[in-house]
C-alpha cells in the first residue's frame, strides 16, 4: 500500500459514523496485551462479519474521528528485549 492508498484507507475509516466490530482508534494506548487483545478481537469480528481485514488505527481521536497524531511508534516498541511485532505474532 503506498502513501496515497494508506491516507485514502484512513479518510475512509475516520468517515465511519463510529468505531466498529473492525475498526478501532487509538491515541497513545500502546500496552501489549491490549493491543494483543484487540487484534485477536478484531480480526476475529472482521471474519465472522466477512470483512477482509480489521484495522487499529493510532492517532484518531475515537469520538470525533479527528487525525491528532500520536507519539506511538509500533516499529519501535519493544516487549521486554523483544519486538512487539513479534511478540504479538507469538503470542
Amino acid at each position: 500500500m503506498n502513501a496515497e492508498e494508506l491516507r485514502k484507507l484512513v479518510l475512509e475509516l475516520t468517515h465511519l459514523p463510529n468505531e466498529t466490530e473492525w475498526v478501532e482508534f487509538k491515541l497513545n494506548r500502546e500496552e501489549p496485551t491490549e493491543i494483543g487483545e484487540n487484534v485477536s478481537a478484531l480480526s476475529n469480528s472482521a471474519a465472522l462479519l466477512g470483512k477482509p481485514c480489521a484495522y487499529i488505527v493510532w492517532g484518531i481521536d475515537d469520538k470525533t474521528h479527528e487525525v491528532v497524531g500520536t507519539t506511538f511508534r509500533p516499529r519501535l516498541a519493544k516487549v521486554g528485549n523483544e519486538e512487539l511485532e513479534n511478540w504479538l505474532s507469538r503470542s
